[in-house]
């Protein structure tokens, strides 16, 4: 169970992964299996690597940036500053940057996102 307490993640590093995005991992801790945090940055052009969670939800709640999400059987739709983005546990997704600015946003996964759950759909 995990305890009360405040994280700082001013000096947290970000990391690029192979999904060709940028990472910052700011809160993802064993004692708090329900969920995760995350902040992900896109660079201009690019299309993060099409994936699925399973048995894990995620929200994305744009920061800054366009994008154009491409989640499960809906018809691509963009995405903005303020917009959040529901993706259920095993569901297809990929968002790409429309604009010339980094795309960023935050992703919340519940239970919490742990590598083992990430399946590449590209490889497939």
């Amino acid at each position: 169970m995990a305890s009360a307490r405040i994280v700082s993640n001013a000096d947290t590093a970000e990391y690029y992964i192979a999904e060709r995005c940028h990472v910052i991992e700011w809160w993802n801790s064993p004692d708090d299996a329900h969920s995760s945090i995350a902040r992900i940055r896109v660079e201009p052009g690019v299309s993060t690597q099409l994936h699925r969670l399973r048995g894990t939800s995620e929200r994305y709640l744009i920061l800054q940036g366009r994008g154009r999400m491409h989640v499960g059987d809906l018809p691509p739709g963009e995405v903005g500053p303020g917009d959040a983005v529901f993706i259920p546990a095993d569901t297809p997704q990929r968002i790409v940057n429309l604009g010339d600015e980094d795309l960023i946003f935050i992703a919340v996964c519940t239970p919490r996102f742990v590598p083992d759950c990430y399946e590449d759909l590209e490889a497939a």
